[in-house]
């Protein structure tokens, strides 16, 4: 039994269900990635300077980026050197414990959104057009409804033409709740649709932000009064803020993040079509580069595509076949 079948073997059958979509969605980085990596044990049969050399191009070109990649080197150079590894079959099992410490780290990471246990529950939605972000949105207000929560939907991106009533749209779909005006301000459109969500008693209200980055200034003005709308009604801060990012644009994507990290306190990342990219990398990278969680992951369109982010279900579905 490989070390793979050995890890699949200890999920749960729910977690087993879940890994399959990983298996699925990582097709394209597995087949891009694993494979280069198989080589190697094929092509050199020592452990040295240029098979090092060639580690470090195929992961950069998985999209784990520079930083992450040296400290990944960094870190197993080092390891080989003090555990004096020759055979290319341990080094493997190095590599993927590596990998999955770059996520982990030291922090205590949870996929959970943090609901508010004692009444209504904000979460804030952001992101750049076309990453995704009304799409991500209606998928959570789906399994939310499934779970028996009331949801509410609001409307709060008046700068893009279209937005206020395509989530309108998706509203009506799941039959969910909705509030929202694109001939106002913002804020204004949160403190109504948080009126509304208090008169409905809404467990969790969902709401979606205008996702224009090229004049930062006024996205923040726009964002901190929002916030702190949120603040003033509800006497505490939003719950989540969720930053949505499309995987497939790589390195663009994290200087997305970095960028909105700079406006506002992002407490959680969804990482959209995933399941299109070969760069699949971008996860272990975005989380070194920027120190915010991945919440989500999208492989798809339909709503049960979207799962909450796993590190030993997306490492298993990386390296299933690196066996």
């Amino acid at each position: 039994m490989g070390l793979f079948d050995k890890m699949k073997s200890l999920f749960t059958k729910e977690k087993q269900e879940e890994t399959h979509k990983y298996e699925e969605g990582l097709t394209k980085t597995r087949e891009n990635f694993v494979n280069k990596l198989s080589l190697l044990g094929i092509k050199y049969t020592r452990i040295d300077d240029k098979f090092f050399e060639e580690l470090e191009e195929i992961l950069i070109m998985a999209d784990l980026g520079v930083k992450t990649t040296m400290s990944f080197m960094d870190k197993l150079k080092k390891r080989v050197k003090e555990e004096n590894i020759t055979d290319f079959e341990y080094l493997k099992e190095v590599i993927v414990d590596e990998l999955f410490l770059i996520y982990v780290g030291s922090d205590q990471l949870t996929s959970k959104i943090n609901y508010n246990p004692d009444g209504l529950t904000t979460i804030l939605f952001i992101g750049v057009n076309g990453v995704g972000k009304t799409t991500s949105i209606a998928k959570l207000a789906s399994k939310l409804k499934k779970e028996n929560k009331k949801v509410l939907l609001i409307g709060a991106d008046t700068f893009r033409a279209g937005a206020v009533a395509q989530l309108e749209e998706w509203a009506k779909r799941l039959n969910v709740d909705f509030y929202g005006r694109d001939d106002t301000d913002p804020a204004s459109v949160v403190y109504d649709g948080l009126e509304l969500a208090k008169q409905k008693e809404i467990d969790v209200v969902l709401i979606d932000t205008a996702g224009r980055l090229q004049n930062k200034v006024n996205l923040m003005k726009e964002l901190e009064k929002i916030n702190k709308v949120i603040e003033k009604e509800l006497n505490r801060k939003v719950d989540e803020t969720l930053l949505v990012i499309d995987a497939s644009t790589g390195q663009n994507g994290i200087s997305q993040a970095k960028n909105f990290k700079e406006i506002c306190n992002i407490t959680g990342l969804i990482l959209t079509k995933l399941d299109g990219t070969a760069k699949g990398g971008i996860v272990l990278a975005i989380k070194e580069e920027v120190g915010i969680p991945v919440k989500y992951v999208g492989f798809g369109e339909k709503e049960e595509d979207m799962i909450p982010f796993d590190i030993e279900s997306y490492i298993y579905g990386l390296f299933k076949e690196w066996n």
